[in-house]
């Protein structure tokens, strides 16, 4: 295998997991970790000033915080997230004395991160294969000079999602007043396909419910989205809605437990009885890609029913005077749902006529529904068409711009969403250049940039010439690990900005620095006193954020004074921009925000810790669609249900791979190996099979096996050593751990038009391995 070695503990299990998410499994995690980091009375403490209104925001994901939080307001996975975050744990320049970065490249993700946080600025230096500590002062110097030497477009500026509002308006004005729209970030990487297929449909980027929709809707859609592991704190609302008799439908290729049954851990009456709620009422083992035709069998089955009521004089299925007032595309949507073949369907799907016109039964009773959706959907070579059928589903019975009913995408980093909103966009067409240009006297660029996929193509061809990331873990997220690993090298300047050391740091440039940065919870000190900062959450709701914790080190600064200083070392004096200024009042940064964005931004700073978030406008929640046809349109899958076009025709031994998180990972940071509801301990080397391909394939379950990714062009991209665990998932379809199993994601491999990765129906060849037993690697 490729890459770092994944350690494998000595007490490795495959055995069921048979309790709910949440429960008792939910608070010894929490103790765990608690304890792992040293932090077991402090952690504890902060974990109550967590998505409270005098606190921080929660690093992990972007669930929406309520106007009125409980007690602890908090699930399993954030609390990990504060913990990894603020762990005793520190790596300081005598850890460098200690290991190169050759012997460190075979160190494990979790490895890595587990030694601690990073306490000093530090650069490369190629003669000792060493990380040594450098001056603030001279790593500007030396970053500054070599940014000056390149074409600004040869520069990509990263941002993972993490950052703040206030960091990223700042990070895009200084890329753009150095000359390029390089803005890439982790929206590229899996949620991209929303943020071009909502505008085609509905006139917005984004979601548009609320919180409080959550409270009135009567029947929720969830497709493709693990919210036990992902966003545990959206159970309490679902559990909530589930007590009030609301029907939940899955369509999700594996059975995950958190969409199956959840025990409350804030409830000492659930804990001592052990007690759960079922979240899903129908659960449809939908096959990997195959949503499309999923929802357009639901869509074909409503509009027989509602040809039979109009028949029969009773009330119509459809919302005939939203379609007719507010849509556009309709005769030709129905067109197309009536000329599928329901045989085809049920092939494309993986599902039954029956069961998708059950899910369609209860859907037509409904008068309030969300549609929630995650990289279940996004992340496939078709995934922009399948968020527009899902808006297409919703349409046909009027539910946007209704209370209790909307699109629901939701989110990952906590702030990827906001980054969009105040700037780092690839695409100008997405930001206020005109107004930039009236505020900052300067010419901003006005050719597209480069997204994710575009940064890797250019890094490849030697077009890249530096990269900085604010932070992440860029290197280790992409597809094609072993072909961008290579190439990486070739450039001459990386600069990482980051809390914790992660395999972006070690495969570098010829120069390479790494900042370290305070975190969200640490109080962050400036000139005007300590500082707050703010976030846009997945239900577009924006809050403040303050720092309760002691900084790590006297040596890491803020992420909005590493931007600044990094703008003053490239850029000419710029009197129009106030960096020092800025930095020290954020406030003032907020100015500049809504200076720039004004009727989204109104009053921001006096609204800033607002109870429950300032709601960002959305002119679809208010059924104002700004499309070009003045509404919202039923958008058709060019292709129809037609196999795509340009992947090559497949073998019956090819299987679609689906990548995963585990219960101890977000994202690429990975806490532990112990993927509490797959049933999987002590190791991360592992291959979910459907007992039928096994038995097909002449393999068996326990098996030693190779994974290849079927493609013909040119490159081998293969995975070695995964054991093969029986699981629960739909045939043609197996499921592995991502970020190891990137390597076998070609490049190639993404939205047709969002240009996303498709991780989630990646076609691989499955053999027996020459090893006898899992190397334990990736």
């Amino acid at each position: 295998m490729t890459g770092p070695k994944t350690e494998q503990t000595s007490d490795q299990k495959i055995e069921a997991y048979t309790d709910p998410a949440g429960g008792w499994g939910s608070a010894r995690s929490l103790v765990d970790i608690l304890t792992r980091e040293e932090i077991p009375v402090t952690g504890a403490a902060m974990l109550m000033r967590q998505n409270k209104p005098d606190g921080f925001m929660c690093v992990s994901c972007a669930w929406s915080k309520p106007a009125k939080p409980s007690t602890f307001e908090y699930c399993e996975n954030g609390a990990k997230a504060t913990a990894w975050e603020q762990t005793r744990k520190r790596i300081g320049p005598d850890f460098f004395e200690r290991h190169t970065v050759t012997e460190l490249l075979t160190w494990s993700d979790y490895a890595l991160e587990e030694k601690g946080r990073l306490t000093h600025p530090l650069r490369y230096d190629a003669q000792r294969d060493r990380y040594v500590p450098v001056s603030w002062e001279d790593a500007f110097d030396e970053i500054g000079r070599e940014l000056k030497s390149f074409d600004p477009n040869s520069v990509v500026f990263y941002a993972s999602g993490r950052a703040s509002l206030e960091t990223s308006y700042m990070y895009a004005l200084f890329a753009r007043i150095y000359g390029t729209n390089n803005l890439p970030d982790s929206s590229n990487m899996c949620h991209e396909s929303t943020s071009k297929a909502l505008p085609q449909s509905i006139g917005v980027s984004v979601g548009t419910t609320v919180l409080e929709d959550f409270e009135t809707t009567d029947l929720i859609l969830f497709f493709g989205q693990n919210v036990g592991s992902n966003a545990p704190r959206m159970l309490h609302p679902l559990q909530d809605a589930r007590r009030r008799g609301v029907p939940i439908i899955t369509f999700n290729p594996l059975r995950e437990r958190g969409l199956e049954r959840f025990t409350n851990p804030q409830s000492p009456i659930e804990m001592l009885t052990k007690s759960s709620t079922q979240i899903s009422t129908q659960y449809h083992q939908v096959k990997a890609g195959g949503d499309i035709a999923a929802i357009t069998g639901i869509c074909k089955a409503l509009f027989a029913a509602d040809r039979d009521a109009k028949a029969q004089g009773r009330p119509r299925i459809l919302d005939v005077g939203f379609i007719e007032e507010h849509t556009h595309g309709f005769a030709e949507f129905e067109a197309f749902c009536d000329r599928q073949d329901w045989a085809a369907l049920e092939v494309k799907s993986g599902l039954k006529r029956e069961g998708l016109e059950a899910a369609a039964a209860v859907y037509a009773r409904a008068s309030a529904v969300i549609g929630i959706y995650g990289m279940g959907l996004t992340q496939h070579r078709r995934g922009t068409e399948t968020v527009q059928m899902l808006v297409n589903l919703l349409l046909l019975r009027g539910q946007i711009g209704r209370p209790g009913a909307g699109i629901c995408p939701v989110r990952g980093h906590s702030n990827v969403q906001g980054q969009r909103t105040v700037g780092i966009a690839d695409d100008p067409a997405l930001v206020p250049l005109d107004k930039l240009k009236e505020l900052y006297g300067f010419e901003p660029p006005r050719e597209k940039g480069l997204n994710t996929v575009e940064a890797c193509e250019a890094i490849l061809d030697g077009t890249v010439k530096a990269f900085i990331g604010l932070g992440g873990n860029f290197v280790r997220a992409v597809p094609d690990t072993r072909r961008m690993e290579e190439a990486w090298r070739r450039q001459r300047l990386t600069v990482q900005v980051s809390t914790k050391l992660n395999r972006s740091h070690l495969v570098h440039g010829e120069v390479s620095y790494i900042l370290p940065c305070l975190g969200r919870i640490e109080i962050d000190e400036q000139a005007s006193g300590p500082q707050a900062v703010s976030m846009e959450d997945s239900t577009s709701c924006f809050h403040g954020s303050k720092g309760v914790a002691s900084p790590v080190s006297d040596h890491v600064r803020s992420e909005p004074w590493i931007v600044a200083q990094l703008a003053k070392a490239t850029l000419p004096p710029h009197a129009q921009v106030d960096w020092d200024g800025w930095v020290g009042d954020y406030a003032k940064v907020r100015d500049a925000i809504e200076a720039t964005y004004p009727a989204t931004f109104k009053d921001f700073n006096a609204r800033l810790f607002e109870p429950g978030g300032v709601h960002k406008p959305l002119a679809a929640r208010h059924r104002k669609w700004e499309t070009p046809t003045g509404k919202a349109n039923f958008v058709l899958p060019p292709d129809g249900l037609e196999e795509d076009p340009d992947m090559p025709a497949r073998g019956r031994d090819v299987i679609d791979l689906i990548t995963l998180r585990s219960n101890d990972q977000f994202n690429t940071t990975v806490y532990g190996y112990h993927d509490r509801f797959r049933g999987v301990k002590g190791t991360r080397d592992i291959l979910f099979m459907n007992e039928n391909d096994i038995a097909r394939l002449g393999l068996a379950d326990g098996e030693i096996v190779d994974v290849a990714t079927d493609a013909s062009d040119g490159f081998d991209r293969e995975v070695k050593g995964l054991r093969i665990v029986r699981y629960d998932i739909p045939e043609g379809n197996c499921g592995g751990y991502y970020p190891e199993l990137n390597v076998l994601i070609p490049l190639w491999h993404h939205d047709v038009q969002a240009k996303v990765p498709a991780a989630k129906a990646i076609p691989v060849r499955i053999t027996r391995s020459a090893m006898q037993t899992a190397p334990g690697g990736a």
